[in-house]
């Protein structure tokens, strides 16, 4: 089963790609969704750890990733390798997360993926939803949806950036009853942050390799995608080749970010939007100022009573 790409959809099923929690080739990731592994049966209580790959990155999805087991289990995780996924191999990362599924008893995990689209619509809007409220809605989404599959959680250790204290007293309050632990390079510190590091990187990982690009036009055949971090050289090559003039660059660049904005400003085409309905009616009130000192029954009949109205 493919995981479904609704914006709140849930995937509960094993599926046959090596990485299940991605869409797997030939299927364009359009939207946000979230993938679950089966639920462990193991008694409780559980720990479950919180961590995300590709926050910085100018192409491709940003990934959290969840992992829990129970609370006994723990000194046989410290036996199974887990650690920050950036300081593995990804031989190593893939093997991981085979034995991230290989005792679906004890070893439960998830991730939330979120589409280049949704981060750029976020960061554009008014008001915006900046990346941390992103990834902020994203944990909590994951760890709730964990509490719904029975799980019961005694605590939750989370890798983050920024002021630590207030993000781990949001949580709290949000959670009661759930020790949190919210710190910076908590997938070094903790066993179960490492699983949940290599969940979310290998997703990210299959997710650009198998990119199915529905613009494929705009993909210069020759170029790499790179890491996606915009100090990648392969990275930069891609988005000075890939870029239309015209279009812009294809779904997987997140448009929000500076390095695609500077590209478009020096490489795109300038567009100038023309309002052909003001126009009209600015005519047309300008032309019935003439007619009538007053107001004719067009502006009458829409209220205007200046220019500065349209």
């Amino acid at each position: 089963m493919e995981p479904d790409s609704s914006n709140t959809s849930q995937v509960t099923e094993e599926t046959t790609f090596h990485v299940p929690s991605a869409p797997g080739p030939s299927t364009p990731l359009r939207d946000s969704y979230t993938y679950h592994s089966l639920t462990p049966t193991g008694e409780g209580p559980y720990i479950l750890g919180v961590d995300e790959a590709g926050r910085g990155p100018v192409l491709g999805p940003l990934v959290y990733g969840v992992a829990y087991c129970p609370v006994s289990y723990r000194e046989q995780l410290e036996e199974l390798g887990f650690a920050d996924s950036k300081t593995l191999t990804p031989d190593i990362r893939s093997n991981l997360l085979e034995t991230l599924r290989s005792d679906p008893d004890n070893l439960g995990w998830s991730v939330r993926v979120i589409s280049p689209q949704a981060i750029s619509s976020g960061m554009l809007r008014r008001p915006a939803t900046n990346l941390n409220r992103q990834s902020q809605d994203a944990t909590v989404m994951l760890i709730k949806d964990v509490l719904d599959k029975g799980i019961r959680l005694s605590e939750v250790y989370v890798d983050a950036l920024g002021t630590t204290s207030t993000y781990q007293a949001y949580l709290s309050s949000l959670f009661p009853g759930i020790e949190f632990t919210v710190e910076s390079k908590a997938d070094f510190k903790y066993k179960i942050v490492g699983a949940a590091s290599v969940a979310a990187k290998v997703t990210r990982d299959a997710c650009l390799e198998d990119w199915t690009f529905e613009e494929s036009e705009y993909r210069s055949p020759d170029a790499e995608l790179g890491s996606g971090y915009p100090s990648d050289p392969k990275t930069q090559y891609w988005l000075k080749t890939s870029l239309d003039p015209t279009f812009g660059f294809p779904k997987i660049a997140r448009f929000s970010w500076t390095t695609v904005k500077l590209l478009l400003e020096k490489e795109g085409h300038e567009v100038q939007w023309i309002d052909e309905g003001q126009a009209s009616l600015i005519k047309a009130f300008e032309t019935a100022q003439g007619l009538d000192k007053d107001r004719c029954g067009l502006t009458r009949e829409l209220g205007i009573r200046s220019i500065a109205s349209l």
